[in-house]
Parts: structure tokens; C-alpha cells; sequence
């Protein structure tokens, strides 16, 4: 367990890293960043898969092509889903949006709570319910301010759900079908690497930005890495527990790179900070709960065993 919880500060510092990471892609838009991630991620995602041994998710799904040739038009929206949210993780921070990105990250596993709810006929706790219920507040909040929730938080919240959800429909919910995402769009990255002013001229004249692209690759594996095999050691409520370390991080780098919260705002971002620690204090508690009655078993075996050795 103590090598699942490494593994998943692990990812959530490398995200909270790639928000800095953009300060070094000056000169590049977002589109043009996004371009130069896939390229980069791609080879290391591979080496990856081949480490951990999952390259056959890529054979499986390629069958699953040949012999249902609709099911490429379904892996195209999955890949235009995430490209979507790719994208925009690094956008954010480049143009001073970093907080209100980070904000979608913090609504995500409501959103997700919900669907489950919705789709999946889950019942909601008790302390599911109240962090509904400030979330609700604290996007009223917003939405009575600004007569809308910013684009860039929603966009996470309910498009990243939609992708978690359209995955696990489809059954490419591993890094296989992350590898086909980067496939699929990696001609439209291409694109934008050479557009506007064109990335090429400018490796010519900064030939160690190659360097930055080959770490934003390794970065981007490295976080994506940590946070695959950090689920394979964890049990899931801890997993989802460490999972709001990242949004954390992310805030707190917007707000390191001169992003500020207003007086206004801070009656938004309050009330979903409350039902994202209803959340927590919910694991916690399902943690402590699971611990005590694993403790209570080893005591009754024992209580048994020597029982046993009793009568003998």
C-alpha cells in the first residue's frame, strides 16, 4: 500500500509540475503545446505499456476494429473527448485560466458521483448528499455572478465525465485506449505543430527546446504512469481519496504563477472546497471502518485457533 501511495503523489505532483512546465513553452500557443505533448507522450506511453506489459489492450482493440468497423467512429469521439481536456490542462495555465480549470477538477468526482447516481443507480450517502448540496451553492454562486459557470470548469467537469463514462461503456477504459486516444488525433497535433509562426523555425533557432518537448513527453508519461499502476496498489477509496491532491496542487500553482482569487469568487470555490472534504472525511471514515473490522477478524481467527489448539 505505502507503494501506491507514492506512486499516486507521485502523479498528482508531476501534474501540479506540467502546470510550471508551460513558463517554458514560451513562444507556443496552446494549440501548438498540445501538438508538441502528444508527439512527445506517445513513444513513452508506448515504452510504458511495455514495461508494465499492457501492450496487448493495443492488439485487443485493434481487432475489435477490424471486425466492427463502426467501433473506430466511437474510439474517435473517446480520442476527441480527452484531446479536448489535453489540451486544456495546459491552455489553462498559459493564459491565466489556471484556476478556473483546477475548479473543474474539484467538481469532477461530484459530477462523477452523480452519474453513477444517474446511470448507474448508486445510492448517495449521507455525506454524498450535503456535498451535492454545497456544491450546488457554490456553483449557484457562479452562476448568479456571472450569469454562467466559466467554460473551462465545466468543460473539465462534465467532459471528462463523459469520457470516463463513454470508456467504461465501451470497455477501452486502460491505457490501450488511451494509446488509440493519441493515435487517432495525433494527425490534427501534427497540425498544429507546424502552424501559425510553426514550432520547426522555431526549434532552428532554439535548438534546445527539443529538450523541453522530450520532458513534456516525460512528464506527461511519468504522471499518467504513477497514477495507472497507483490504482493496481491502493484500494479504490484511498486511490480516490489521494486523487484531490491533484486539483490541490493545481490551484495552488495558478495562484503561485499570479493568478488571483477575488473576493467574489472565494463564495464559490469555499462551498465546493466544503464537499470536497465532506468527501474526504467520508473515506476516511469507509478507511477507518475497513481497518477495524479487518482487525476484528484477525482477532476472532486467532480467538479460533487457539480454540482449537485447546481441544486438541
Amino acid at each position: 500500500m505505502f507503494k501506491g501511495i507514492i506512486l499516486s503523489v507521485i502523479a498528482s505532483v508531476t501534474f501540479g509540475v506540467l502546470y510550471f512546465y508551460t513558463k517554458l513553452l514560451t513562444g507556443l500557443n496552446g494549440e501548438q503545446t498540445f501538438g508538441w505533448r502528444m508527439l512527445a507522450t506517445l513513444p513513452f506511453l508506448t515504452l510504458l505499456m511495455w514495461l508494465l506489459g499492457d501492450l496487448v489492450h493495443i492488439k485487443t482493440i485493434f481487432k475489435r476494429i477490424l471486425t466492427q468497423p463502426a467501433f473506430l467512429l466511437v474510439l474517435i469521439l473517446s480520442s476527441v473527448l480527452t484531446s479536448i481536456q489535453l489540451w486544456l490542462f495546459l491552455w489553462g495555465p498559459m493564459n491565466g485560466r489556471g484556476l478556473q480549470v483546477s475548479l473543474g477538477y474539484f467538481l469532477l468526482p461530484l459530477v462523477l458521483v452523480l452519474s453513477g447516481s444517474l446511470f448507474y443507480g448508486e445510492r448517495l450517502s449521507k455525506f454524498q448528499i450535503a456535498a451535492v448540496i454545497f456544491a450546488v451553492v457554490g456553483v449557484g454562486h457562479e452562476i448568479f455572478r456571472l450569469g454562467s459557470i466559466a467554460w473551462e470548469t465545466a468543460l473539465v467537469a462534465f467532459g471528462y465525465s463523459a469520457y470516463f463514462l463513454l470508456r467504461k461503456k465501451i470497455g477501452t477504459d486502460n491505457l490501450g485506449g488511451f494509446w488509440w486516444d493519441i493515435v487517432i488525433i495525433l494527425p490534427v497535433a501534427l497540425y498544429f505543430i507546424q502552424s501559425g509562426q510553426g514550432t520547426l523555425v522555431l526549434l532552428q533557432h532554439q535548438p534546445l527546446m527539443l529538450l523541453v518537448f522530450i520532458g513534456l513527453g516525460v512528464l506527461s508519461a511519468i504522471g499518467l504512469g504513477s497514477y495507472i499502476l497507483a490504482s493496481r496498489f491502493l484500494p479504490m477509496i484511498l486511490f480516490g481519496l489521494l486523487s484531490y491532491l491533484e486539483p490541490i496542487l493545481l490551484a495552488l500553482a495558478s495562484l503561485a504563477l499570479g493568478e488571483k482569487i477575488t473576493p467574489q469568487e472565494w463564495y464559490t470555490y469555499i462551498p465546493i472546497w466544503c464537499a470536497v472534504s465532506l468527501l474526504v472525511v467520508e473515506g476516511v471514515w469507509h478507511l477507518y471502518q475497513q481497518q477495524k473490522n479487518k482487525r476484528a477478524l484477525e482477532r476472532n481467527v486467532e480467538h479460533y485457533q487457539k480454540r482449537l489448539q485447546d481441544e486438541s
